[in-house]
């Protein structure tokens, strides 16, 4: 029986999770950029599974299929909170120890043997970093695997449970890791000289300290539009993490008002911005490739978890490629005809109420001369 406090989360809500990453026996990158060259120059392979929180296409495993790992619980207290449902997010006491249950499944035509095991991660210029290979840290140290490895059959899937126990000794502070499982090539790679190695993992956000969970939250800076060199028109956001929790950002950009009151969107964040406690960053928000410059109104809103905020303002697209507008005005400015609409509304309600003040002091009764008013002696 599943611990009563832990939910199932939704079919939609358990797809593959974090990136599956391919190497070949190179350090893994820090980043997207990074490991895209230092795949290139390794000749392995580089692919993200659907559900990822970069919003990665589906990964394959050369041509054999795709592996992915899900959560098949989450905590009953964070069943409202939506990277509960793909990442290990939690906040707990030192001393304490909890499991989670985990899938692996194979959509290749072959048995497949995948190794699993707990890795380092962290998060380094607004991006979820892990480290290469093994690479242990506090947080994976105190991750165990109740298999260190399953034989799938063709299309097959196995269910696997981690059990992470934090130290009495354990100090205040948020710690990164990912639980990964991993799949290497029986054949060298193209180049006849590595063997490939794919893997694909649930990150972990394990917030550990007395009493209750910090606080989430994060603000909105300047909302920029801009061309990008190819002509494609798109809107950076900055953001700033001012709670005690990592954040992963994501959200939507709606545009209307436009020329011949054109609207358009939602338009998805491109997903991939994580920011640590105290951190900064940017969002970028790529628009329709045939969308006039403007001026347009927008509604921006970005979210992390359960926390979200929404701006609205106005803003004109760069004409040239490769260049930059002005940032927006935040806020919708009221139009002359509303200003002068409002202040004719505040005019009227003034003397009405002056009329109104004026009729009850002369339907006031008079007290006669001698008797002192009703209720006093």
């Amino acid at each position: 029986m599943p611990d009563p406090a832990l939910r199932r989360p939704t079919l939609a809500a358990v797809l593959c999770v974090l990136l599956l990453h391919g190497t070949a026996g190179a350090p893994a990158a820090a980043s997207a950029g990074h490991a895209a060259a230092a795949t290139a120059a390794a000749g392995a392979i580089l692919v993200h599974p659907a559900g990822a929180v970069n919003g990665a296409v589906p990964g394959r495993v050369a041509a054999d299929g795709a592996i992915g790992i899900r959560l098949l619980e989450i905590p009953a207290n964070r069943a409202d909170d939506p990277r509960a449902r793909y990442f290990i997010v939690d906040h707990v006491n030192p001393g304490t120890t909890f499991t989670r249950r985990l899938e692996v499944h194979s959509t290749s035509p072959k048995p497949q043997r995948v190794e699993l095991y707990a890795a380092a991660a962290d998060i380094k210029g607004s991006r979820f970093t892990f480290a290469p290979e093994r690479t242990a840290n506090e947080l994976s140290s105190w991750i165990t695997l109740d298999r260190a490895a399953v034989d799938l059959p063709a299309r097959g899937s196995a269910r696997v449970k981690a059990t992470v126990a934090v130290p009495e000794w354990a100090g205040k502070a948020e710690r990164y890791a990912v639980i990964w499982a991993q799949v290497s090539s029986a054949q060298p790679g193209p180049q006849g000289n590595v063997a490939i190695v794919n893997r694909v993992g649930i990150r972990a956000y394990l917030d550990v300290g007395p009493g209750g969970e910090p606080a989430s939250d994060f603000t909105i800076g300047d909302v920029v539009p801009l061309r990008a060199e190819d002509g494609r028109p798109q809107v950076t956001v900055a953001v700033a993490n001012t709670g005690h929790r990592a954040l992963d950002i994501e959200g939507r950009l709606s545009l209307s008002g436009g020329p011949s009151s054109m609207s358009a969107g939602p338009f998805p964040v491109s997903r991939g911005t994580t920011l640590a406690p105290g951190g900064r960053g940017e969002v970028v928000v790529p628009l329709g490739v045939d969308l006039p410059s403007g001026p347009w109104k927008f509604r921006l809103t970005l979210r992390s978890g359960r926390v979200e905020h929404t701006e609205t303002g106005t803003l004109t697209l760069p004409e040239k490629a490769g260049a930059w507008g002005l940032p927006a005005v935040r806020g919708f400015p009221l139009t002359p005809v509303l200003t002068a609409t409002g202040l004719l509304a505040v005019a009227v309600a003034v003397a009405l109420l002056l009329v109104l003040r004026a009729r009850r002091l002369r339907t006031r009764p008079e007290v006669p001369a001698g008797h002192p008013p009703d209720g006093f002696a």
